[in-house]
């Protein structure tokens, strides 16, 4: 049980990785699991089934560009659970869907989604961890768009997950005197976003493969495993860290 009386929110936590990751925190003795989401009926139905596992799961709406909201769902998650200790700021949009890879709608809404989302989460779920006194993990999910360029996706997705990248490392300097430590993982290719595009197509998915090594895409469960190693204690040293998981792809 890694995660013996923890509480952890996990956003966009309704499907993908996020599902993932919500169901393997409960499994490993998460004292509840909180499940935030704008997909309110997979997110109702994700706590439903973590709830017959015999494990704790509730199911919060929110817009991770929404600061009441997220001043909200760390309230409640406080309030029910008696705090926060581990923060996976998960939700995301793709980049992959804009036709115009220089639109500049597209460009505000991902770094909007992608980028603010999780300065809103670490502002306000790290402020919740401070107040507890316990050690705390925040994992943010940035992309190996964050480290390298692709030249069929919006460049507000390589610049949003760079961020993400940058804000953990200040993040992780930050706080690591308050015993909070904060890290990245970043998927390779992975199966596709709700939101995707060009990165659903199956043409595009083999060209693609072509540059990994390990010659497959991953799998969600593959990302979770790692999330739950960064909010264990095991990872007890471990802060400003970037863990990738894409099958060797930025290996060459």
């Amino acid at each position: 049980m890694r995660l013996k009386d923890k509480v952890a929110l996990v956003t966009g936590g309704a499907s993908g990785m996020g599902a993932a990751t919500a169901r393997l925190f409960a499994r490993e003795g998460a004292r509840a699991v909180v499940v935030a989401d704008i997909l309110d009926r997979e997110g109702e139905a994700l706590a439903a089934d973590i709830r017959k596992t015999g494990a704790a799961a509730t199911y919060l709406h929110l817009d991770v560009t929404d600061e009441a909201g997220w001043q909200a769902a760390i309230a409640r998650t406080v309030a029910d659970h008696g705090g926060l200790d581990v923060l996976v700021n998960n939700a995301g949009i793709s980049g992959s869907a804009a036709e115009d890879l220089y639109d500049t709608a597209a460009w505000h809404r991902l770094m909007e989604v992608n980028a603010t989302g999780v300065f809103l989460g670490m502002k306000h779920g790290i402020a919740a961890m401070k107040k507890t006194g316990r050690p705390g993990s925040v994992i943010n999910l940035s992309s190996i768009s964050g480290i390298v360029g692709q030249g069929y996706i919006h460049v507000g997705y390589n610049a949003s997950k760079g961020a993400v990248r940058l804000i953990t490392k200040a993040a992780a300097a930050q706080h690591g005197k308050d015993g909070i430590r904060v890290n990245s993982v970043h998927p390779g290719l992975m199966p596709p976003m709700r939101t995707s595009g060009r990165t659903a197509d199956p043409a595009q998915r083999a060209e693609t493969l072509k540059g990994v090594p390990m010659g497959r895409a991953g799998d969600v469960d593959e990302v979770a495993y790692a999330i739950l190693f960064l909010a264990s204690d095991e990872a007890s040293y471990v802060t400003g860290a970037e863990l990738v998981v894409d099958g060797g792809w930025t290996a060459v």
